[in-house]
C-alpha cells in the first residue's frame, strides 16, 4: 500500500497546483478532512463534463478512472454527483475548469 495523505491536505496541493497553471479549481463540497473521498469534475470545452473516482488496484496502489459514464453532459454529470453524495455524506466535490484538458489528478503538471 502506498502512504494516503489526508483528504483536506490533499486537495490543498490540488488547488496549489492548478493555481500555479492558471486553472480555475473551485471546492464545490468539502468531505471528511481525514478520509473523505473525492468526485473530481473536470469541464471540458463543448459543456461536457468529466467525472473521476479514486480506486485501489490490486497492488494497493491509487488510481483514477471515470466515473458516471465517462464524459456526460452537465445534467447528467450533476445528477451523478447528486447520487454519490446520497451514499456518501463525507464525500468531496472538486471542479476543474478544464477545456485544454491539461489536468488529471496526481499527475504533475509543466
Amino acid at each position: 500500500m502506498e502512504p494516503r495523505l489526508k483528504t483536506h491536505v490533499w486537495i490543498t496541493a490540488q488547488v496549489r497546483l492548478c493555481d500555479r497553471q492558471f486553472i480555475p479549481f473551485a471546492v464545490v463540497r468539502k468531505g471528511d478532512p481525514d478520509a473523505g473521498a473525492v468526485l473530481v469534475r473536470l469541464l471540458r470545452a463543448d459543456g461536457r463534463a468529466m467525472l473521476l473516482r479514486r480506486h485501489i488496484r490490486a497492488d494497493g496502489t491509487s488510481a483514477w478512472a471515470p466515473a458516471g459514464g465517462g464524459e456526460v453532459e452537465a445534467a447528467a454529470a450533476d445528477a451523478h454527483v447528486a447520487r454519490e453524495i446520497a451514499r456518501d455524506p463525507d464525500l468531496w466535490v472538486i471542479e476543474v475548469d478544464d477545456p485544454k484538458e491539461r489536468y488529471w489528478p496526481d499527475r504533475p503538471m509543466d
